[in-house]
């Protein structure tokens, strides 16, 4: 079982091929791409802010919790700082687990911790 978490300097490049991990019934990723309106306003950008000593700890923290708590395999969390344009990659998560259940639940409630927890903020470029 492992985890590991990336902050990354601008939009994330393409994704390499999700693979396989021995033992997986599961494998699962979720994108997060910024979209042109933020607050119901027109955007170009978002640019992301991190206390990055904190933020990669707690994101360490969160990974390895939720890789306990729902017996994953494997958990890759990427998460960009500075600025993402529209239509950019600015969080990317993967996950191997024995069954899809997990996988999911594991992603819904990394991704909802993520943005509770984290000192990660943004803020919109018009």
């Amino acid at each position: 079982m492992s985890a590991r978490v990336q902050m990354v300097d601008g939009p994330l490049p393409p994704a390499a091929p999700v693979g396989h991990a021995v033992g997986a019934g599961a494998a699962v990723a979720f994108e997060g791409i910024v979209r042109e309106r933020e607050a119901g306003v027109t955007i170009a950008a978002l640019v992301y802010t991190t206390y990055d000593p904190m933020a990669e700890r707690q994101l360490a923290l969160l990974a390895a919790d939720m890789v306990r708590k729902h017996g994953l395999l494997t958990l890759h969390a990427e998460h960009s700082r500075g600025r993402v344009a529209v239509g950019e990659c600015s969080f990317r998560l993967t996950i191997h687990a024995p069954h899809r259940k997990e996988a999911l639940a594991a992603m819904d409630e990394f991704i909802d911790r993520l943005k509770r927890d984290v000192p990660i903020w943004k803020s919109a470029v018009p």
